[in-house]
């Protein structure tokens, strides 16, 4: 464990294991905490592996304005724990908002890269969201007004609990965000960079297609989000394409399926 700064911030990372770097980005409502099934593998099959609380989540940091959740520091973010650590490069792995981090750092920083695995959110902006893809994301346009954290703790929380509900890590997410400054800070990833764009002129940055090999990983019980956009991915990445759809997964599948997840992790990134 190591407590490090990185672009003017400080982030608590833990390292486990040598060799090749491989750098562990988790999502919301998770922290670095999510991946504790994938370390040991990864490790133990000779990986040097990386994982920070981000910016605003656990240990790390939690800076109050909405626009420091921008994409572009997220990425100096990353790029900045890398320098930290000495890494020039690293296999990155995300999951929710992490793959949607890990797409843009794979974008933008592509001499940072070896090789991308993105789990359940595709490259941003791939395609239009359809009628499915809005129904499963309603929660998204909730967490953009600024009223958001008083309706999901009204009631004794019953929306975020419904949310949250059936979750592996569901106790988790809801001791951590009983701290309102926690809440916050995860829906400002959201506030800060929605509606995703990757058009020139845009707030965030025009991504480019991503040349890192890139394995895309989606649960078939996903519940929050749609799967055509991880398949439109393909369309984004110069380098190589994989897909693989887990059965028996839904969001979690760090927790869900973990062994299946470790297996595919540790075929792709050798």
């Amino acid at each position: 464990m190591v407590d490090l700064i990185a672009n003017n911030l400080r982030f608590y990372v833990e390292e486990t294991g040598e060799g090749p770097a491989v750098l562990l980005l988790h999502g919301f409502p998770d922290t670095g905490e999510v991946w504790r099934l994938q370390v040991p593998a990864l490790a133990g099959s000779g990986f040097r592996v990386v994982v920070p609380d981000l910016r605003g989540r656990g240990r790390s940091e939690r800076p109050e304005p909405v626009e420091a959740y921008a994409l572009t520091e997220l990425v100096a973010d990353v790029i900045g724990i890398l320098d930290a650590l000495e890494i020039d490069r690293a296999h990155v792995v995300g999951h929710d908002w992490g793959a949607a981090l890990a797409w843009a750092v794979a974008s933008l920083a592509p001499e940072r890269v070896d090789r991308l695995v993105v789990m359940s959110v595709g490259f941003p902006g791939a395609i239009r969201p359809d009628q499915r893809a809005l129904e499963k994301g309603w929660y998204r346009l909730l967490f953009l007004f600024p009223e958001a954290e008083d309706v999901l703790y009204s009631d004794d929380a019953y929306l975020l609990r419904m949310l949250v509900a059936g979750a592996p890590d569901e106790d988790r997410y809801l001791t951590a965000l009983q701290d309102r400054g926690a809440l916050s800070a995860g829906l400002a990833w959201y506030r800060a960079n929605l509606p995703v764009q990757t058009l020139p002129g845009a707030d965030t940055p025009s991504l480019l297609p991503v040349a890192a090999p890139t394995l895309g990983l989606f649960g078939e019980n996903e519940s929050f989000l749609s799967e055509a956009a991880m398949l439109a991915s393909e369309r984004y990445v110069t380098g190589g394409w994989r897909y693989e759809r887990i059965a028996g997964a839904g969001h979690g599948l760090q927790l869900e399926q973990p062994e299946r997840l470790n297996e595919l992790l540790l075929d792709f990134l050798a």
